[in-house]
């Protein structure tokens, strides 16, 4: 039996298989809201065969958007179509999940095909950000957020567990915090963007509050039965890595005893001067280091997008989910595609059952 096409259970959700879609952002929303491409395009990756489905990263207010055209939860009209997706999702089949986050400093930024960089705040399109400290990513955006005052953190955590319950509204039953990536949460663990003296700031306990108040607060309101995961920088591949990854495991250790159910092991994105080795599988033995010293299951989106690499990631312990991105993109089918590379039987099964039935169909025909 393939590894990577047995099912997997977390708290009472159960995934048909260890493929799952990560968050890819398509920055078409307007206002925040969803519309038919985003129905769509979920759907018609939901019918292939993956286990998981999470939906973009979505911001928890307007100033947390990444774009204009990014996704939301900030208010209660936004939970309609987010609803639809949901529903089209677990009708092919798959768990619908959610990703929701605040993007910080690098927040008020053209689409990527519009040049990816900062849009004045001037612009009737742009907006003030805010972060941790008053340090500009730079790179493109060089923007100087403004540095959060306690009141701001409070209001940001709130927007996190409003967001939360409009995901759980929605229909969503699976919930991802966006804690990496250089976005708000990220910043506020990292010591090249947090130079705060104050109770969020400094020491290992004081970078890490923040991201554990906000975890608390929304597991306050998602249903214990329910996976509540985090996406995380775990490193930044910038010559501290060793410092850097103790202390994340640490972090996620806490995060763990405070109800993280999982992790989605990712790079910190936090700088731009950094040596990462891409490369297939690159973060395998470092997610699988993560897995076994915080004592909570791991999922990983960089370089799994192979089939094999995929079922050995799965069946060499290294991840119990595989986060399968842009392959997706590429081919929808593509659990059925590994199913056959991998030589599991019938692969057809991974599918819808009036899919199967013709594609079993064609086989016997030919």
């Amino acid at each position: 039996m393939s590894a990577l096409f047995t099912p997997f259970k977390l708290k009472d959700v159960t995934l048909r298989n260890r493929i799952a879609v990560p968050p890819m952002c398509q920055y078409s929303a307007n206002d925040g809201f969803v519309n038919e491409w985003h129905q769509v395009h979920y759907a018609g990756i939901a019918r292939g065969g993956a286990g998981l489905v999470i939906v973009e990263a979505t911001a928890v207010s307007p100033e947390g958007r990444i774009t204009p055209g990014c996704a939301g939860l900030w208010n209660d009209a936004q939970v309609e179509g987010m609803a639809n997706i949901a529903t089209r999702i677990k009708a092919a089949g798959a768990v619908p999940g959610i990703q929701i986050g605040h993007a910080g400093r690098k927040a008020s930024a053209n689409r990527p095909w519009e040049g990816d960089d900062h849009i004045p705040s001037e612009d009737a399109y742009g907006w003030d950000t805010i972060a941790p400290s008053a340090i500009a990513y730079g790179h493109g955006l060089p923007k100087v957020p403004k540095e959060m005052t306690l009141d701001d953190i409070a209001r940001v955590k709130a927007d996190f567990v409003a967001a939360a319950k409009r995901a759980l509204d929605a229909g969503f039953e699976w919930l991802e915090l966006h804690f990496a990536h250089g976005y708000l949460a990220q910043s506020f663990f990292s010591k090249h963007s947090n130079k705060r003296t104050d109770q969020y700031g400094g020491d290992l306990a004081g970078r890490s509050r923040f991201l554990l108040e906000t975890l608390e607060a929304v597991r306050e309101v998602w249903p214990k039965n329910l996976p509540l995961t985090a996406r995380f920088g775990v490193l930044e591949y910038d010559g501290n890595d060793e410092e850097t990854l103790a202390e994340s495991i640490e972090l996620v250790r806490q995060m763990r005893e405070r109800g993280l159910d999982m992790l989605s092991v990712s790079v910190g994105f936090t700088i731009a001067e950094t040596n990462i080795p891409w490369g297939p599988a690159f973060l395998g033995d470092i997610a699988k280091r993560v897995r076994n010293e915080a004592g909570l299951p791991v999922a990983s989106a960089w370089g799994f997008d192979g089939p094999q690499l995929a079922e050995n990631a799965v069946a060499n312990e290294q991840l119990d989910l595989v986060m399968v991105g842009r392959a997706h993109l590429a081919d929808p089918h593509y659990p059925l595609q590994a199913a056959k590379e991998l030589g599991v039987d019938k692969p057809t099964w991974v599918l819808p059952a009036p899919y199967a039935h013709w594609l079993e169909r064609y086989r016997m025909a030919r």
